[in-house]
């Protein structure tokens, strides 16, 4: 008797040990601010071969959008799988752990399975009051800047900005005496002169790290890695500058706000202004625009060469083929259309993302697909992908699997998209379908404040030079009924 339990004792530990052995790792890559402005999207400016490369080993979602144009509560949905209508968190400055004390986040869950979870960079938001969560990783977050200068002219000659106080947390209530930082620069310097150098060459040291505690005892890992261009200061190394001709970059194609929109939709000023030699009031002429449109696309090129470097180091580690890899950009960017130059709306630049999953043996291998994601549905995917229970947690998943699309890129599992900003005391919420969005701007709390609404046809109209709300009534009335659908949003926290 004592034979055949030992016996069962050690088969068991086997068989445990060879289920961890072939629980697939997950590398999520991160890139703030970044539109789907790169090669596989189609973008001819783009330079972005490491980037393509990745999207040739996996689906690419043409219709991918965050669930809110801003870093804090777009980090929030795709850690969390929840919308920021369910749970609160709209601003810059919530803090997850008032909010939803018990949440458990994507790595947490995968970490109850095994997974050592471990970040680097900016994963969640750290700034503006916002301290991002601790307690989602299992060891210790490797933090770098966000705003970064080289050069000593882009800060007066040293001083505190005020971009990079908010991004510390330093003289929130003073951020106004603050000078102005520059909103570029292009310094001859090398790549881990910058945040993103560093957080790819320690991305690599922890693959080195996790392959050999996978050899050891079998444990799988999870790493977030988060960069941090093309956010403003397109702080970039000269070389990525030189490798565009800013003549050739194009100017925005609409530069007007869309005729009969309502005024709590537009945006203009706000981050960018907080940036010399951007004019106070934001407007921007076109050599300046020109420039910024430049830096926008010398620092995608330069996180495009970090990434190559973290994933050139899987396969040289022979990691790529049991590594799930997920590319997400948090939320797009306004580059002077409709007169934006910034996040921080419904519209379609600040709104569409990149999403490319490879996962080996699941994912058709260079394929894109139209089905319409959301940054939500990233969670259950990845944990469908992993093997895992569907997850069962504190916080609404509001995502679906996509596992289905990565199979079949034909395949659908849902017939729209949802997202939301909120602007003074109204909250837009968005439905997008492949050929429409529809924005309610609604005050949740006082029914007697008017409801603006907005209708873009992007078949039509695929610059939003015109709200057609008024002259679409059919496609109104449908879109109604789908956004109706959705619970009541939860009052910011």
């Amino acid at each position: 008797m004592k034979q055949i339990l030992i016996f069962s004792t050690i088969l068991f530990l086997g068989l445990a040990k060879l289920h961890a052995l072939t629980k697939p790792n997950v590398l999520l890559l991160l890139v703030d601010d970044l539109k789907p402005a790169m090669g596989c999207y189609g973008d001819e400016h783009a330079i972005t071969p490491h980037m393509d490369a990745l999207a040739k080993r996996g689906v690419r979602f043409d219709l991918a959008y965050c669930n809110q144009a801003v870093c804090a509560p777009s980090r929030f949905t795709l850690m969390l799988g929840a919308h920021s209508t369910s749970t609160g968190l709209y601003g810059l400055g919530s803090h997850l752990r008032r909010v939803i004390p018990n949440a458990v986040t994507m790595s947490q869950y995968f970490s109850r399975y095994g997974y050592r979870a471990e970040s680097l960079g900016k994963v969640f938001h750290i700034g503006h009051g916002n301290l991002g969560d601790p307690q989602a990783f299992e060891v210790p977050h490797f933090h770098d800047k966000v705003i970064e200068y080289l050069v000593p002219e882009s800060t007066d000659g040293g001083k505190l900005t005020r971009e990079e106080a908010l991004f510390t947390n330093q003289k929130l209530g003073q951020i106004r005496s603050l000078p102005r930082g520059a909103a570029f620069e292009a310094p001859v310097a090398n790549d881990e002169d910058y945040a993103d150098g560093r957080v790819a060459n320690e991305t690599i040291v922890r693959l080195k790290a996790a392959k050999a505690r996978r050899a050891k005892d079998g444990t799988p890992f999870f790493i977030a890695a988060g960069f941090v261009r093309p956010h403003l200061p397109f702080s970039a190394p000269k070389k990525y500058w030189d490798m565009h001709d800013p003549a050739k970059l194009p100017l925005a194609v609409n530069k007007s706000f869309p005729k009969d929109a309502p005024r709590v939709a537009l945006k203009r000023g706000g981050e960018i202004a907080a940036f010399k030699p951007v004019p106070p009031g934001g407007q921007i002429e076109d050599e300046l625009a020109r420039k910024l449109i430049h830096g926008y696309y010398a620092s995608t090129t330069y996180v495009d060469a970090q990434i190559g470097k973290v994933t050139r180091a899987l396969d040289e580690l022979g990691l790529a083929e049991n590594t799930i890899v997920v590319l997400w950009g948090d939320h797009g960017w306004h580059l002077g259309d409709l007169s934006i130059w910034t996040k921080h709306t419904n519209f379609e630049q600040a709104n569409r993302i990149p999403i490319v999953i490879s996962a080996p043996g699941v994912a058709r291998a260079g394929t894109a697909s139209r089905q319409l994601a959301e940054t939500v549905d990233i969670f259950p995917t990845v944990v469908e992908l992993a093997g895992l229970p569907a997850p069962k947690v504190p916080q609404s998943i509001d995502g679906v699997s996509l596992m289905p699309v990565l199979k079949n890129p034909s395949a659908r599992v849902r017939d729209h998209a949802f997202h939301a900003y909120p602007r003074g005391r109204k909250l837009g919420r968005a439905i997008r379908t492949e050929r429409y969005r529809l924005v309610e701007w609604k005050n949740h709390s006082d029914e007697n404040v008017p409801v603006d609404y907005e209708l873009y046809d992007y078949k039509s109209d695929p610059w939003e030079t015109q709200n057609h709300y008024a002259s679409k009534p059919k496609v109104v009335e449908k879109l109604k009924a789908i956004l109706a659908g959705y619970p009541a949003p939860k009052t910011r926290k």
